[in-house]
């Protein structure tokens, strides 16, 4: 029986995971920023997972998980986003403050209690934040959506997923209604990285202005 890790461990995988999901690898440097770690302390435990077969090293680029590795950061992926859906849905948690209690959990809680969440909630493929939901067997959904930031002048699409790591963003994200589902039409965008105007709700809903770099953390499906 394969011992259990520990939640340091599983932190790491699931950091890297999150920043080479789509494929590319995880620099030591862009780990120990999305951590807050000292880069010596980063690289010392890449090693170590480097050596237990978590990790592969991609020269010139960084690190890439392993077979195993991926498994193991899907395990955590999935404990996490099963709690965010089970404290929101069950518990009436707010969305914007569910991510932070979700990261505390998910070392703590078993499989089997995860499991049990889930059936409870009908096996959900999303979390609340639109974002895929791995199976137990360690799938995951590949998608390729693009940013809001990417949308031309008189797109239409739906808001399939946001970044779910700033409560404040998502506060004001909710706060404007761009909440996964929500319906969007650009009616505007400024030259030169300006910010870009959408319809929120359709032809007939409510106009809003959003940045650039808030619109680049929404991911969209054109409709």
């Amino acid at each position: 029986m394969t011992a259990p890790l520990s939640r340091s461990v599983e932190d790491y995988l699931k950091t890297i995971y999150r920043l080479s999901e789509r494929g590319g690898a995880a620099a030591t440097s862009e780990i120990a920023q999305r951590m807050d770690l000292a880069p010596a302390s980063v690289t010392g435990m890449v090693k170590k997972l480097a050596e237990s077969g978590h990790l592969e090293h991609v020269p010139y680029h960084g690190v890439r998980l392993t077979g195993p590795g991926r498994l193991a950061a899907l395990a955590v992926v999935r404990r996490h986003r099963i709690l965010e859906t089970y404290l929101i849905v069950k518990l009436g948690y707010d969305w914007a403050s569910v991510h932070e209690e979700a990261e505390r959990l998910e070392h703590a809680v078993s499989d089997e209690l995860v499991e049990r969440m889930a059936e409870a909630l009908g096996s959900p493929r999303y979390d609340p934040h639109g974002a895929p939901i791995p199976t137990r067997d360690g799938e995951i959904e590949q998608s390729d959506y693009p940013s809001l930031a990417q949308m031309e002048v008189g797109a239409r699409v739906e808001l399939r997923q946001v970044d779910d790591d700033d409560p404040e963003r998502l506060r004001f994200l909710k706060s404007l209604g761009l909440v996964p589902a929500a319906l969007l039409v650009v009616t505007d965008r400024q030259p030169f990285g300006g910010p870009i105007r959408v319809k929120v709700g359709g032809e007939e809903g409510e106009e809003c202005v959003i940045g650039m770099a808030l619109a680049a953390c929404i991911l969209v499906e054109r409709r």
